[in-house]
């Protein structure tokens, strides 16, 4: 059974993108990144008291116990399932493969965005906007709704996309789903704010280290992709993302912005503002051409092909070395 498992894994991701592409993340089909969203509510409201180091300490626990129920519960299902029917085990994997990746969730996001912006309807726009950032977006005009969104899509390819893709690849749905844990432990406990400097230090942490490969390997194939998207700079993009990809505060999400940035010629970063509060990002690419609504259609098509191009790379490695 094993065998089979190792020897179809490419097989498996195929079948999880192409679940991902028809299906997306519906309502009606349990999701387990809201089992982790809860489970790490409840465990925060717990745990994030006491002194500094208490602290420090007791996110490490959150950590430690999210990231293996995440594993081993992942572990234990697949292989119960193999176990008991090899096709069974391949669906449900599939499946939970698919439940990490959002390729059509990230897509719908950023038109959700365009499409009202393109009519002329800033209101929505921005409402729209809202739910993907954690930045102020009542008063944005329609550079600064296209900048939230492009670099939304650039960060999410790696968050979203080519992270989960590299750890199914690794390790199946188990690493998959570990990964996914992290990642919104990271989104949830991971700011350097007072409530949760110390109490997600760790987390953060955790989540720059498995993203360091797959975000500097996902801005290799956003410009290997950008090849098959029309109107990109390939010739000056690795200036641009080597010269400013570490000006963002994240180690990795400065590679993908970047990178972006600079097949389209654009400047992403700048000022923005968190309930009521500036706050500055670093700036990155040249401000060539104004942001405008054809910006975030193309970067839809880099994210496009940058997942396409990582997944047919890492499919090929596997099947060289294994």
């Amino acid at each position: 059974m094993m065998e089979f498992f190792i020897d179809t894994r490419v097989m498996i991701i195929v079948a999880a993108i192409i679940l991902d592409l028809l299906i997306g993340d519906p309502k009606w089909l349990p999701h387990p990144v809201i089992g982790f969203g809860k489970l790490i509510t409840f465990m925060e409201k717990k745990l994030n008291r006491g002194s500094s180091r208490q602290k420090k300490r007791q996110g490490v626990l959150l950590l430690t116990v999210v990231v293996g129920i995440a594993f081993a519960s992942t572990f234990a299902i697949i292989y119960f399932l193999y176990q008991l029917h090899m096709i069974a085990g391949v669906l449900v994997e599939v499946y939970l493969i698919s439940s990490t990746i959002a390729v059509k969730g990230l897509r719908q996001a950023a038109l959700q965005v365009a499409v009202p912006l393109a009519q002329g309807n800033l209101f929505e726009a921005r409402r729209q906007l809202s739910m993907i950032v954690g930045r102020d977006t009542e008063n944005l005009g329609e550079s600064e709704l296209v900048r939230g969104t492009v670099e939304t899509v650039a960060e999410n390819t790696v968050d979203g996309i080519t992270a989960p893709l590299f750890w199914a690849f690794i390790g199946g749905a188990p690493f998959a789903m570990a990964y996914r844990a992290i990642n919104t432990l990271d989104s949830m406990v991971g700011y350097k704010n007072e409530r949760y400097v110390d109490f997600g230090w760790s987390s953060a942490r955790i989540d720059d280290v498995v993203n360091w490969i797959p975000a500097k390997f996902t801005s290799i194939t956003l410009w290997l992709g950008a090849f098959f998207v029309r109107g990109t700079n390939k010739r000056k993009a690795w200036q641009i993302t080597l010269r400013d990809a570490s000006k963002h505060p994240s180690p990795n999400s400065g590679w993908s912005e970047a990178m972006v940035a600079g097949l389209m010629g654009i400047q992403l970063g700048g000022r923005n503002y968190y309930q009521g509060e500036v706050s500055h990002r670093a700036e990155m690419g040249n401000s060539e051409n104004p942001l405008s609504c054809i910006h975030i259609n193309q970067s839809i098509r880099l994210m496009h092909g940058g997942w396409f191009v990582f997944f047919m790379i890492l499919a090929l490695l596997w099947i060289i070395f294994n």
